[in-house]
């Protein structure tokens, strides 16, 4: 027939039509109707097998709720056991709750990072600049070696979108000072459109199990490109600002970390010993930049006589800005534009207490850690009477507050490869909070 056929294209036909005169209508039927059956039999095993592994995943995340809840109502106190990291201590609001969660995190929780997107823009983000922790976080995801990342979708809790806003400022902000964000809202609009019609999880839940991760001002602005990644996603933001649309309840504070050359200075790796004098009350050096700091240095910008309080706008070239924070009791943190600051981990990194001058920002890990019992917390109507409010604050509740900021550095520690407990890892249990649905406040 073959041959027949090549020799002769007029009379060529084709292999249904063949089959129809050997083997006849019904025949063809049946076996179309068996292929079928076999195809449809196909995809309901897929179906159910699918459906079991997500209702295995519902019932561990269940039984997590239920030991944390346990663990809750046992009581605050922790003692250390089996080797374990978390230790009993006030920074903490429930430790054992703390200690519980961390505990079902490692054993169950898995994250599928997508692998749709181009470099730049997508699986790359800056690493040694003030948008650092984004590019970190991104990178340890997708290259580290921890036990958390899945390439089975049907595995993962939760859905990153891996997409660095820092970067689509760099390329997509062509015009200086003319804040059009819609590029950026562009980018994010079209990439939650190809995963979601790629992939059957962003529909299932609206993307409720998906989460974004943006250091840079402009996160909260990129992620209105589509309306239910700012309304129901986790927004993992630096710009944690209340005020404009951060959700506590289901977006999680993102800790800013500058890193100068990709690297944590020096001279924070090893502050002065708990028991030496620290020979200044308190720090800032920085520029006018947003509506709190002006106030500060309207007030306090080489006003102060005794030079307890060390204020600059520009740091003059001969002095060094760490220096002055390993030397200070206490470190100034006022917002800039926005909320967040680098200052905030530069002083716990120096073992100097932060003094939050900030409003409407969700400071980080704020569902695990106390900041009251490692910060201030000083409102802006008071900065005219700072030195006031820092000196009366008595030597013993100092030495609280140096000893939970000691406790807690752990926690804001970048480490390559990232270790247990470390800034990675809080912030994947924020992530891993916002899952559960469960506020440990």
């Amino acid at each position: 027939f073959i041959r027949f056929t090549e020799s002769n294209p007029e009379y060529s036909v084709s292999l249904h039509q063949l089959r129809r005169h050997l083997f006849g209508q019904n025949q063809l039927r049946a076996d179309g109707d068996a292929a079928a059956a076999a195809h449809s039999n196909n995809t309901t095993r897929d179906v159910v097998r699918v459906n079991i592994r997500e209702e295995k995943r519902e019932e561990g995340l269940a039984r997590a709720r239920a030991a944390m809840r346990i663990a809750a109502l046992t009581g605050t106190n922790l003692t250390t056991h089996d080797n374990d990291d978390i230790l009993a201590g006030t920074v903490y609001r429930n430790p054992r709750l703390f200690h519980q969660s961390y505990l079902e995190m490692e054993k169950l929780f898995k994250v599928y990072v997508y692998p749709d997107g181009d470099l730049p823009i997508v699986h790359d983000a800056p690493c040694k600049d003030i948008y650092s922790i984004e590019g970190r976080f991104l990178h340890e995801m997708e290259h580290g070696v921890g036990r958390f990342r899945t390439n089975d979708p049907t595995a993962a809790h939760v859905y990153f979108l891996p997409f660095s806003v820092t970067w689509m400022v760099k390329y997509f902000y062509s015009t200086p000072h003319s804040y059009d964000v819609t590029p950026l809202k562009n980018f994010v609009s079209d990439y939650v459109r190809v995963i979601s019609t790629k992939y059957p999880f962003w529909n299932k839940t609206h993307g409720a199990d998906h989460f974004m991760v943006a250091c840079h001002d402009w996160g909260p602005y990129a992620s209105e490109g589509n309306p239910f990644l700012y309304n129901t996603s986790i927004r993992v933001l630096c710009n944690a600002n209340t005020s404009e649309g951060f959700n506590p309840q289901k977006d999680v504070p993102l800790p800013e970390i500058h890193l100068y050359g990709g690297e944590v200075s020096p001279k924070l790796l090893s502050p002065p010993p708990g028991n030496a004098t620290r020979r200044y009350l308190a720090f800032f050096a920085g520029g006018m930049h947003g509506p709190i700091r002006p106030i500060l240095l309207h007030h306090w910008n080489n006003r102060d006589i005794n030079d307890d309080m060390r204020v600059y706008e520009y740091l003059p070239k001969d002095l060094d800005y760490y220096s002055f924070m390993l030397n200070s009791k206490f470190c100034l943190c006022p917002s800039g534009y926005e909320v967040a600051s680098p200052r905030i981990v530069e002083s716990i990194y120096a073992e100097c207490v932060p003094v939050i001058l900030s409003k409407n920002y969700t400071l980080p890990f704020s569902d695990v850690l106390r900041w009251e019992s490692f910060s201030v917390q000083v409102d802006v109507s008071d900065i005219p009477r700072l030195k006031e409010v820092l000196s009366a604050i008595p030597e013993s509740e100092y030495q609280k507050l140096k000893h939970g900021v000691r406790a807690v550095r752990r926690h804001f520690t970048l480490n390559q490869p990232a270790k247990r407990l470390d800034v990675f890892h809080m912030i994947l249990h924020s992530i891993w909070l916002r899952r559960l649905d469960i506020d440990l406040r």
